[in-house]
């Protein structure tokens, strides 16, 4: 897959490319707007990856001319604008995310494989992962023809990370998706979640399904 980084700093978008590159994308670099709308018209793109200040061109311009061009190239802003008004203009605008800089790597990359995932996973009606069985029109969860006692918010965390199975999921992304907080926290209320989801899903079954990634987050994969 192509992926268009649109970033006037040498070193983040080096960095970008670097770390793209290693994990099988194809990347190319425009360090302006206008660069990038040239590189749009010419090239097809699986991803855009936006920054908001950018010299000849802003962001907010790139992304309504990337809209009026191809409606369904999926775009993330990638920036150091992080205030909310800026959040809610970028995704009005058309984007599919917005990430803030700094940013862990594989954040990005965790957004990056959910935007270009080609068949949503949201479109079955069941999830089957070796014995669990995720019913997505009634919101039940079985394992082993067992009926899982969830709450609302662990069948959500529970569905999530299925629909990722095998991908590792940051905790910021977790809590963004699941309780909708959009910023940096010190709770621990990921962890928590998790450890009870555990003793629900795994604590009574032989294959655990559910496993940490130290400093990073969770992933769902059978073991």
């Amino acid at each position: 897959m192509r992926i268009l980084v649109v970033d006037d700093e040498d070193k983040t978008a080096g960095y970008l490319s670097t770390g793209l590159s290693e994990n099988g994308f194809i990347v190319d670099i425009a360090q302006h707007g206008e660069a990038a709308l040239d590189q749009v018209r010419e090239h097809r793109y699986d991803l855009v990856i936006l920054d908001v200040m950018l010299p000849k061109l802003d962001g907010w311009a790139v992304m309504k001319e990337i809209r009026r061009l191809h409606p369904d190239l999926r775009v993330l802003f990638l920036t150091a604008c992080d205030n909310v008004e800026e959040k809610v203009k970028g995704l009005e605008l058309g984007a599919d995310d917005y990430l803030i800089k700094p940013f862990a790597f594989s954040e990005l990359l965790a957004r990056i494989r959910m935007l270009l995932r080609r068949t949503p996973v949201k479109q079955n009606t069941h999830i089957l992962i070796a014995d669990l069985t995720i019913s997505l029109i009634d919101h039940r969860a079985m394992r082993s023809s067992q009926k899982l006692d969830l709450t609302p918010r662990e069948f959500a965390l529970l569905t999530f990370l299925a629909k990722h199975q095998n991908e590792v999921m940051p905790r910021s992304l977790i809590s963004a998706e699941v309780w909708n907080i959009h910023f940096d926290t010190d709770t621990n209320i990921v962890d928590v979640a998790i450890r009870r989801l555990r003793q629900k899903v795994d604590d009574p079954f032989d294959i655990k399904l559910i496993h940490s990634v130290r400093g990073i987050g969770y992933l769902l994969e059978p073991r």
